[in-house]
């Protein structure tokens, strides 16, 4: 494949450097947790660096201080840094628990970008930290291959950092891989889910884990939410990995609690904070603080959802099907205007699918839309109820985004999601369907990263699904230690525009392959 980025040497030498220094087993130490409690020395960068939401001229730098610090980025073409463009980041602190972004522009397309984060300390910014390295491709300004992998669900279900397993290190193995860039597809944290020191294995062995205070409860406060996004990042693989690969990350309903919606009152009797609300606002702040999302601010208003261009090829849409839904229930009504992604975020993709000119349109979903996810008795989570008529609640507002793509022939549209941790491939089809009113298209499934493992949901007919694989364990919440974690990779030819789906396991293992053709409404 002609994808024109060279052989990815220059991107492993420059990790030789300080972000595979802090590859190391040990963790950031005690005195880096508590940023505001240090006085001495120069500041640091323990957490790493990160890199989000890249185009071919743009990219949005992160790191966290151990202290406030000034921010600068300095860039260039090498690892050696000879020649370098610098650029003037944030005063971090407290106000955003000593995490900063930088914005960079005016980048060259399709080029390998060499970088580091230097930390300086306010009162005298000749006391420089060590700086923290990193790299990252731009996206191509011409038609040249692409290839990224996706997956979601990080420590959840109690299954955390563990050392014995040598912590999050399906994280190596995506690394290794070299793609362009890693879309996580929500669930990056369970806010909801304590992490405790040990937990008992079926076989009677033990598994353990790395544990925090703000890990060992359920997250109310914003410092237990920050303190959630913290303890990620306290895995070194996790840390190296974020220091090649560029992100684009959206998020789900474990950044919150567990099957939230917007005004909701709680009865779950471990929350003394019983307003989902409240609890909300509280996590997108921390969730704007910990990844750089370029329609995100930690100090202002934003969004989730967006779209990124990643070149002549590829477009991703980005959705949040939790902010604005309506409550979750039997999903039964004729009519539902509000739906799972709200009126304004519908009008927004229609628009932008219609606008755009990539080859492929990755819808980045954050639920599946025909995989029927219960929440309770008879209440419904994400779009499909288990009846296979004609589309009701959620999925009238997934019809009319659906019979939109048909009669504007946009074409290429590829759904890609998370969030019931296993790995499946679905094909939707209007001649097996109640709605007919569509052309077909594909969804893909992976995930977890991290986490416990679930059986495979059922299928809604409404919209036609047929199930070409699947694969889940057959009891709910199995470990790490019994496979069953999953992530995509998806690959798009530069000269032919084929599309390559190939579903993974932790271990390499390609369990499935699909291959798409360019220029379809439908496949």
């Amino acid at each position: 494949m002609a994808r024109g980025f060279g052989d990815g040497v220059g991107r492993r030498t420059v990790l030789r450097g300080s972000a595979v220094a802090s590859a190391a087993l040990a963790l950031p130490t005690a005195a880096a947790a508590a940023p505001a409690q240090v006085r001495s020395g120069r500041p640091s960068a323990p957490w790493g660096v990160q890199v989000g939401d890249v185009t071919a001229h743009s990219g949005l730098v992160w790191v966290r201080s151990d202290r406030p610090a000034l921010m600068t980025v300095e860039t260039s073409a090498t690892d050696a840094f000879r020649r370098v463009r610098r650029w003037r980041g944030p005063l971090v602190g407290a106000g955003t628990d000593f995490t900063g972004t930088t914005a960079l522009h005016g980048l060259p397309p399709g080029t390998e970008v060499h970088y580091r984060v230097l930390l300086a300390d306010p009162e005298d910014p000749r006391r420089v930290g060590e700086p923290v390295q990193g790299t990252f491709r731009t996206a191509p300004a011409r038609r040249q291959g692409v290839r990224f992998l996706w997956s979601g669900d990080l420590a959840g279900q109690g299954w955390g950092i563990n050392p014995d397993r040598g912590g999050y290190r399906i994280f190596e193995e995506m690394r290794r891989l070299d793609p362009d860039f890693f879309l996580c597809s929500g669930d990056n944290i369970y806010a909801d889910s304590p992490i405790a020191p040990t937990v008992t294995l079926p076989d009677g062995s033990t598994w353990r884990n790395v544990t925090t205070p703000e890990k060992a409860k359920v997250a109310e406060t914003l410092e237990e939410f920050r303190g959630n996004f913290r303890y990620n990042l306290l895995d070194h693989n996790l840390r190296a990995f974020n220091a090649q690969l560029p992100t684009i990350t959206q998020w789900d309903d474990h950044e919150v609690r567990n099957n939230w919606y917007p005004g909701q009152i709680l009865t779950d009797a471990r929350y003394t904070e019983k307003r989902v609300d409240v609890l909300a606002a509280r996590a997108q702040r921390a969730f704007s603080e910990y990844f750089p999302v370029s329609t995100l601010r930690p100090d202002g208003d934003g969004r989730v959802y967006r779209v990124v261009r990643y070149g002549p090829l590829l477009d991703v849409f980005v959705l949040d099907m939790r902010t604005y839904r309506n409550a979750n229930s039997p999903g039964r009504q004729p009519d539902d205007a509000q739906g799972i992604l709200g009126a304004e975020q519908l009008s927004w993709l229609k628009r932008e699918l219609s606008r755009s000119r990539a080859v492929w349109k990755v819808i980045a979903s954050d639920m599946p839309l025909g995989l029927v996810v219960a929440d309770g008795a008879t209440n419904f989570e994400a779009v499909a109820q288990g009846d296979p008529g004609a589309p009701l609640g959620r999925e009238l507002q997934v019809a009319e985004l659906l019979r939109h793509i048909k009669h504007q022939r946009i074409t290429g549209t590829v759904w890609l999601t998370a969030d019931v941790h296993y790995t499946s491939a679905q094909h939707y089809d209007p001649a097996r369907a109640a709605f007919t009113d569509f052309a077909p298209f594909w969804e893909f499934v992976s995930g977890p990263l991290n986490a416990g493992g679930y059986p495979a949901a059922g299928l809604d007919g409404t919209f036609g699904p047929q199930q070409t694989f699947v694969k889940a364990p057959t009891r709910a919440n199995t470990p790490p230690t019994e496979g069953g974690q999953f992530y995509g990779e998806v690959d798009i030819d530069g000269d032919s525009g084929e599309l390559t789906v190939r579903l993974r396991e932790e271990g390499g293992a390609v369990l499935y392959t699909k291959v798409l053709q360019p220029g379809l409404v439908g496949q």
